[in-house]
């Protein structure tokens, strides 16, 4: 088994710097507003040839009204008890708070063998400012500068000590990587706990309750999925809050990792024009799209909200209409099991690669129905075409005049190779290059 560790602290005393610098990332949120991280993140970390787990945690504040105070502090109590060891994290240069005596007292009724992390201890000089948390009761303490990293080889050589060395453990090839998207307060975070069957992912009413991008392991039918969820896409022009702009960020960045984006519309509110942002946002990185129509359950019994739900998708997100839809309720469950099968016959599509025999077979047939309109006093010469890449299938076509091919010739190629190869649901990339 692999070493989990998580780290635990009162509001903005270093824990999402150290997770980073451990992680060799940003992908826990760092801002000198306090409370930024809510869920609890995980990372993978290989140090010296030995691997671990780390867990990134919010802050621990035990003044009751602040904004998700119980739910912060159920998330803290799970990361405690997965894991194998603590760093517990204080202030150098805050010294000792009450809060700090709040956290120790968690600690000693998890019986876990708890690191107490001195930070923001530029260099040795600064030593003396452990003295004060020695009333906390914990023995090994060490100074520590998460920014700069004084002090993170001692803390982590003694964290490891007894660890053996354990082989790298590859990403398995099959895993099919999810992003959840959406607007704020669609149902993101609570579509996963429903997928997971327990609370997983903090979940509120509020909108905006997801800050960071985070991943989810799960399997189904004996495949395995990496669920990401992410923070509500806003329009550009609403993000105001800096922590915003980087969670917005983090969302964008998690279509870079994922296969296949999954995106949730609200049927109670229908469409607007933000939902469209986010297709395009998908659509523009080559993933794979779902619309997967949230609160489908409020709409039974209305067939005329039905109707105008259904004629805003085919006009607003018509540039997509190739995409699969689910029609589902996340308080419910109904039809979350067919946004798995959705998914797998859609990652089918997205990597299915076809020889260059076929190709060249089918658009032959499609120019002798339909060759490329003149242009200019000569007509364009198709030479040969072959998919060069898959996620998503790429067609490189072979001409004369590339410049000279109209766009809606494009998309009728496009639509052809959609029906003759059966990628009815996936996007496609087509090429025209001049033959050298």
């Amino acid at each position: 088994m692999t070493l989990t560790i998580a780290i635990v602290g009162r509001p903005n005393v270093g824990k999402s710097t150290l997770f980073n610098r451990l992680s060799r990332s940003r992908d826990a949120l760092v801002d000198n507003q306090p409370g930024v991280t809510r869920d609890r993140l995980y990372a993978p970390v290989r140090w010296e040839d030995k691997c671990i787990t780390i867990i990134d945690t919010g802050g621990f504040d035990d003044k009751d009204g602040q904004p998700f105070h119980d739910k912060i502090k159920e998330q803290i109590a799970l990361a405690i008890e997965e894991a194998d060891r603590i760093i517990f994290m204080v202030d150098g240069r805050q010294g000792l708070m009450p809060g700090d005596q709040d956290v120790a007292e968690l600690l000693r009724h998890a019986e876990k063998d708890v690191f107490l992390a001195v930070n923001k201890i530029d260099g040795p000089e600064q030593d003396g400012l452990l003295s004060d948390f020695y009333a906390l009761g914990i023995e090994k303490v060490y100074p520590l500068s998460a920014a700069h990293g004084y002090g993170l080889k001692s803390l982590m050589e003694a964290l490891l000590e007894g660890v053996h060395e354990h082989e790298r453990e590859e990403e398995k090839d099959d895993r099919i990587r999810v992003s959840i998207l959406g607007r704020p307060n669609v149902g993101k975070s609570s579509l996963i706990n429903r997928i997971l069957g327990f609370e997983r992912l903090l979940v509120s009413d509020l909108p905006g309750t997801t800050r960071d991008s985070v991943d989810t392991l799960c399997t189904w039918q004996g495949r395995d999925y990496l669920l990401i969820d992410t923070a509500g896409l806003r329009r550009r022009g609403r993000v105001k809050e800096k922590i915003e702009k980087f969670s917005m960020i983090k969302s964008l960045r998690s279509l870079d990792r994922c296969h296949i984006a999954v995106v949730l519309l609200d049927a109670g509110e229908g469409i607007v024009e933000q939902d469209a942002h986010v297709c395009g946002y998908a659509l523009e990185r080559g993933r794979g799209v779902i619309l997967a129509v949230n609160k489908w359950d409020i709409l039974k019994g209305h067939p005329e909200r039905i109707k105008r739900l259904n004629e805003s998708i085919d006009r607003q997100l018509q540039f997509v209409s190739f995409a699969p839809r689910v029609n589902l309720s996340a308080l419910t469950g109904e039809k979350v099991t067919k946004l798995f099968s959705t998914i797998d016959t859609l990652y089918r599509q997205f990597t299915h690669r076809v020889g260059t025999g076929a190709v060249n077979k089918a658009v032959e047939e499609i120019l002798a129905k339909n060759p490329p309109p003149r242009a200019g006093r000569g007509r364009v010469k198709v030479f040969y075409a072959t998919q060069t890449d898959t996620r998503p299938p790429t067609f490189v076509v072979f001409v004369n005049r590339p410049e000279d091919i109209h766009f809606s010739y494009k998309r009728f190629l496009i639509n052809q190779f959609r029906e003759r190869f059966q990628l009815g649901l996936t996007p496609i990339r087509l090429v025209f290059r001049k033959r050298s």
